[in-house]
This record gives C-alpha cells, sequence and structure tokens, in this order.
C-alpha cells in the first residue's frame, strides 16, 4: 500500500477526530445533507454576508425548497441557527447564526488544529 502524503495524513486524521467528534452524545446528530447546508451558510456567515430565510432555501439547488426550508426547521430546532427579523421590514427574516453554531465550527477547528500537530 502507498504511503499517504504529508497533506492526505492530515485529513485522514481530520477525519479520523470528526467520526470522534460525532459520535459524541452531546454533539448535534446531523445527516449529510444537513451539514452541508450548515457549512455553506458558515461560509456565508463568515463573509457577513446576510442570508434570508429565501436565500437559504435555494442555497442547495439538488433539493427542493421545501425540503430545504425543513432542513433549516431542524437546524433550528438543534440550535444551530436562528431567525432574526429585518429591522425595516418584518416580512424579511434572516437566518443567523448561534451559539450552537459558533461551538460546532469551533469543535470542526479544534479537530482540524489536532489533525495539524499530529
Amino acid at each position: 500500500m502507498a504511503k499517504a502524503s504529508d497533506n492526505a495524513s492530515v485529513f485522514l486524521n481530520f477525519l479520523n477526530l470528526v467520526a470522534a467528534v460525532r459520535s459524541l452524545p452531546s454533539f448535534p446528530s446531523l445527516d449529510a445533507t444537513d451539514e452541508r447546508m450548515l457549512y455553506i451558510l458558515g461560509l456565508a456567515w463568515a463573509r457577513d454576508k446576510k442570508i434570508t430565510v429565501l436565500e437559504a432555501m435555494e442555497i442547495m439547488p439538488e433539493i427542493s425548497p421545501s425540503t430545504a426550508h425543513r432542513r433549516l426547521k431542524l437546524l433550528r430546532q438543534k440550535g444551530l441557527l436562528a431567525l432574526q427579523l429585518d429591522d425595516e421590514d418584518n416580512r424579511v427574516k434572516y437566518v443567523i447564526p448561534t451559539k450552537g453554531s459558533n461551538d460546532y465550527f469551533s469543535r470542526m477547528g479544534q479537530c482540524l488544529e489536532k489533525a495539524r500537530a499530529a
């Protein structure tokens, strides 16, 4: 079997650490679609982009808007996002990060740091 490059080893270490963290009872259980949606939202939040609920329902073209809406509700129930009314138009709601989503991304970052250090 060929030896993995340093970058491949770091990445595989990262995947092992993430798998261990995901198995913790205190860590939110997410399927691949929920996790991908959270990652896409997280990238937008990191760029200080405000995302409306309608925009969030369209960020994953491979799923229907109604499925996306259900996923947003699920992420909200798990404390990984919140909704905030627009200051000027209360028909508009923004999807915003929460302590839960910040903790989630922090744990993933810790896994990455540990994988690099190993």
